[in-house]
């Protein structure tokens, strides 16, 4: 992956220098909030370790983000194809995500916003894709707030229950789904000009 600069970041491939970070962000209890589950530190590097290989193989992922001042990793932000979440009806195959996860001390910066739009740019210039989603847990406000702002809009009519968190954890469930067509995107683009 050629490395993405926005005006404060660096969007990149993991380096054996993050792990840290990246085991971190998966095991907190405030970034993980709306997961079921927490990584140990085996399962974090093997995760990340999945994340740089799909970097590697499709040239953009969930990578790592970089302030670039100081060479800090802070999180991750990226597009990933939702190929590998099955029985999720209302996503087509081939749509892709945008995500992000950052350590707490990190939040409130405006550092998500940023390196999603840079991302945003990438999907539809380079990737050329027609539609970029986004879902969270219905009560994860933190998150759907970053989707309004970079202009996604919800489809309420597809909220669904995702397949992959348990029944134990019947809260974490409901997810919202919010959509940015390239149009919407295009428009929105020549209206900040």
């Amino acid at each position: 992956m050629k490395p993405i600069r926005t005006e404060r970041l660096i969007l990149r491939n993991w380096e054996e220098r993050d792990r840290e970070l990246f085991h971190r962000i998966n095991s907190d209890e405030r970034v993980m909030e709306f997961f079921p589950f927490r990584r140990d530190r085996a399962a974090a590097d093997a995760k990340m370790d999945e994340f740089r290989a799909w970097i590697d193989e499709d040239g953009y992922g969930f990578a790592a983000a970089e302030i670039a001042a100081t060479g800090e990793c802070i999180g991750f932000v990226g597009l990933l194809e939702t190929e590998d979440i099955e029985d999720i009806d209302v996503l087509a195959p081939g749509t892709i995500e945008i995500g992000w996860r950052l350590a707490p001390e990190f939040w409130g910066k405006g550092y998500v916003t940023e390196a999603a739009e840079a991302w945003l740019d990438y999907g539809f210039e380079t990737l050329g894709v027609d539609e970029i989603v986004s879902f969270a847990v219905h009560d994860n406000h933190r998150s759907i707030a970053v989707m309004k702002r970079l202009g996604m809009r919800a489809d309420e009519g597809a909220d669904f229950d995702h397949p992959s968190v348990p029944d134990s954890h019947p809260h974490l469930k409901r997810h919202v789904l919010y959509r940015l067509s390239r149009e919407d995107w295009t428009a929105r683009k020549r209206a900040a000009c």
